[in-house]
C-alpha cells in the first residue's frame, strides 16, 4: 500500500490523475493497449477534471464502469452512465466503453459486460471508498466470496443517505433499493488500484479502512490485501488517521 496526502481535493485529484495516466501509458507501451475501471460520485470530480487533461493515447484505452442503479434512466442526474458520459467519455476518444445497462434485461446486461471484462486483465481500477466503507456498491456486510464479475446488491440506508447528501436524490425514499455492482473479488483482480478519497465526510471510513482488520463490515479493508494499492487523501479525509 502507498499513501499520499494532499492539501485539498484539487491537488489530490491532480496527483491521482497523473499517477493513473502514468500507469495507462506504461500499459500501452508494454502491450499496445490499456483497460481501466472507473468509479463515480462527488469525490471523483476533481480527479476526472485533471485526468481528461493528461497526455494519454485514449484511443488505446478500454473503459468499464463499476456500478449502476437498477432501472434508473440514463437521463437521471444520478445515473452513473450519465456521469461518466459527461465527465469523461465525451471528453476523451476512448477505444471502447463498457456500461452496465440496467434499464432492460439486467441478467443479460450483466452477462454481456462480464464476458467483455473477462477477455483480458484490467490494468487499472480507480476505486473510491464510500462513507459507509463500501467499494463500488458493495455495502457492508459485503460479499467477499463470490467470484462473479458483477452482482445485484441491496443498498443500505447509510449508502442511500450519502446519495441524498451529495444531491443526487431529493430523499432517501427516492434512492433505488438495488444496484448492479462489480464484485469485490473482481475489483481485486485489477493489476493496480488507485483510490481517490477526499473530504471530511470520508474521514471515518478512511480511518476504519486503515485501522480495522480485513472484514466485510468495512468492505474497503479488502483493498489492503492488494499488492499495488495507492490511497490518495486530502487533509480533511486524513483527519482521523492518527486517532484510529
Amino acid at each position: 500500500m502507498k499513501l499520499s496526502i494532499s492539501e485539498n481535493s484539487i491537488e489530490l485529484g491532480r496527483a491521482a490523475a497523473a499517477d493513473a495516466a502514468a500507469r495507462l501509458r506504461a500499459a500501452i507501451s508494454a502491450q499496445g493497449e490499456a483497460r481501466i475501471v472507473l468509479s463515480t460520485g462527488a469525490s471523483q470530480f476533481d480527479m476526472f477534471e485533471a485526468l481528461v487533461k493528461e497526455d494519454v493515447d485514449w484511443t488505446k484505452v478500454e473503459m468499464f464502469h463499476l456500478d449502476e442503479y437498477i432501472a434508473l434512466p440514463i437521463t437521471h442526474k444520478a445515473s452513473f452512465r450519465k456521469y461518466l458520459r459527461e465527465r469523461f467519455v465525451s471528453r476523451v476518444p476512448l477505444k471502447s466503453v463498457n456500461f452496465v445497462d440496467t434499464e432492460g434485461d439486467v441478467e443479460k446486461a450483466i452477462a454481456d459486460v462480464s464476458a467483455r471484462l473477462l477477455e483480458k486483465p484490467v490494468d487499472l481500477g480507480l476505486i473510491g471508498i464510500g462513507e459507509n466503507g463500501h467499494i463500488a456498491f458493495n455495502d457492508p456486510p459485503a460479499d467477499f466470496g463470490t467470484e462473479d464479475c458483477y452482482i445485484v446488491v441491496n443498498l443500505d440506508d447509510n449508502c442511500k443517505r450519502q446519495q441524498v447528501r451529495e444531491g443526487w436524490f431529493p430523499t432517501v425514499a427516492d434512492v433505488p433499493s438495488q444496484a448492479v455492482s462489480m464484485s469485490v473479488h473482481r475489483i481485486m483482480m485489477c493489476r493496480s488500484i488507485i483510490s481517490v478519497v477526499p473530504h471530511e465526510v470520508k474521514a471515518r471510513a478512511v480511518a476504519e479502512t486503515l485501522s480495522r482488520p480485513v472484514c466485510p463490515e468495512v468492505p474497503a479493508t479488502m483493498l489492503k490485501m492488494h499488492p499495488d494499492w495507492t490511497l490518495y487523501l486530502d487533509r480533511n479525509s486524513a483527519g482521523l488517521i492518527k486517532k484510529a
